[in-house]
This record gives structure tokens, C-alpha cells and sequence, in this order.
């Protein structure tokens, strides 16, 4: 009786999973309309011009066939989509959708076409990834990830940003970020690149005045600063101590 019931019980399960996967595949296709269709078409094939789009949003966006799960995945969880305006800049901000909701519409933009899987990295060497992120990323970034500014955006700062969506935006490019092919960047040198973001978030700071991380001309300005005051302190001593 107990097999009978076993038996029962995965068939039932068996002729259950199509319709659940069916209904995620819906709940994805839904969120994508309501959300994403205005500026990137109703079947991910892009709007290249300015169309009317829904709540006051005028479309306009590149298409989404091929980009897989990883393009997707980034921008999502970044909050960099969807954006008010076509024509802003793509920044950090609050994400919109739950955890199944993003689920569920990276899957539904995985499934418009052949693209990357959203990657696992694995953190490798601080020491490799600091002159890796030196040669390729510090000159937008700073040598300590905090961001700055470059002709036309802004370079945003990476503490915010996770092994997995540092890994993404190296292979995606989001806005005029290049995006690294694995022959300019291979996985093992991403995954080192990697290490060091994630140092770069909390680093050693033994025998220094931090200030704010913001890189050695500031440092080299505060240090001048003291000493000028430094300077003109002693000049100020001496030279009451000559009057009298």
C-alpha cells in the first residue's frame, strides 16, 4: 500500500512540474510587459527610436535577444532598470522587484534567445587583482573603487557591488563601461580582479589616515596643508620670540 501511495505521489509531482513551470514562464512574461516591453519591445527585438510608452515613459532601448540571463541578472539587481527616462544614466537605486520577480524575468529574458548564464566567480589573488584593476579599471574607478567622473557619465563606486556583479558588468559593459571579451580578461584573471574589489571594500588601513580613500592627491594636499600650518606656526613663534 505504501509503494501504491509513493508511486502516486510522483506521478502527481511529475504531472505538476510542466504547469509550474509554465506559470513561471507567465509570471515572467507579464513582468516583462508591464515593465520592460515599452523600451525594449514586446519580443526583446529593441524600440531604436522614441515611441509614446506607458506611464509617461518614452521607450527607447536595445534589443534583448541573446543577452541571456547574465545582462539581465546585473541590471536587475542593480536597479539599474528599469530606468524613468531612456535617455538618464543607469545608477545604483532601490530594486523594484522581489526575489522571485527577478527570478522570474531573467528567466523569461534568458528564454528570448542564446546568451551567458549568470556567473559564479570565485575570488582569487588581492595581489594579481590590484594590478589587473590598475591596468584596466583604476583609471575610471580609482585604484580603491570609489568612482568619479568621465566625459559624458559617471563612474560609479563599487562598494555596493557584489562578486557576482562585478563579475557581470566586467563581461556586460553596462552604459560606457567597455565590456572585457575572456580573451582580454580571462576568467581566472576576472576572479582575481574580483579579490581585490572585494578588498578594496574594507581595506588595510595600518600606519594611515584613510580620509575617505579617496586616493593619493588628497592625501598628498592634507599633508601639505598641515604642514604649511605647521610652518607657519613655528615662523609665527620665532619671530615673537625676535621682537622681544
Amino acid at each position: 500500500m505504501r509503494a501504491v501511495v509513493t508511486l502516486a505521489t510522483a506521478v502527481a509531482v511529475l504531472l505538476l512540474l510542466p504547469a509550474a513551470a509554465a506559470a513561471k514562464d507567465r509570471r515572467g512574461a507579464a513582468l516583462y510587459a508591464a515593465n520592460c516591453a515599452s523600451c525594449h519591445g514586446l519580443n526583446g527585438q529593441g524600440v531604436p527610436s522614441a515611441t509614446p510608452g506607458v506611464n509617461g515613459v518614452d521607450g527607447q532601448g536595445p534589443p534583448l535577444r541573446g543577452v541571456g540571463a547574465r545582462a539581465a541578472d546585473f541590471y536587475l539587481r542593480t536597479g539599474y532598470m528599469p530606468l524613468a527616462n531612456a535617455h538618464d544614466q543607469p545608477s545604483r537605486k532601490h530594486v523594484v522587484f522581489t526575489e522571485p520577480e527577478i527570478r522570474a524575468l531573467v528567466r523569461y529574458v534568458a528564454s528570448l534567445g542564446t546568451g551567458p548564464p549568470v556567473p559564479t566567480p570565485h575570488p582569487g589573488s588581492v595581489s594579481a587583482g590590484l594590478r589587473l584593476f590598475t591596468d584596466h579599471c583604476a583609471g575610471c574607478h580609482q585604484a580603491v573603487a570609489q568612482g568619479g567622473y568621465v566625459t559624458g557619465a559617471r563612474v560609479p563606486p563599487l562598494t555596493d557591488a557584489t562578486d557576482r556583479q562585478i563579475a557581470e558588468a566586467v563581461r556586460v559593459g553596462p552604459y560606457l563601461m567597455p565590456r572585457f571579451s575572456t580573451k582580454a580578461i580571462t576568467p581566472a584573471q576576472l576572479n582575481d580582479i574580483v579579490a581585490y574589489v572585494g578588498y578594496a571594500r574594507h581595506p588595510d588601513d595600518r600606519g594611515g589616515w584613510a580620509i575617505g580613500h579617496l586616493g593619493p592627491w588628497p592625501e598628498g594636499a592634507v599633508t601639505w596643508l598641515l604642514a604649511a600650518a605647521a610652518l607657519l606656526g613655528v615662523c609665527t613663534l620665532l619671530g615673537r620670540r625676535l621682537r622681544t
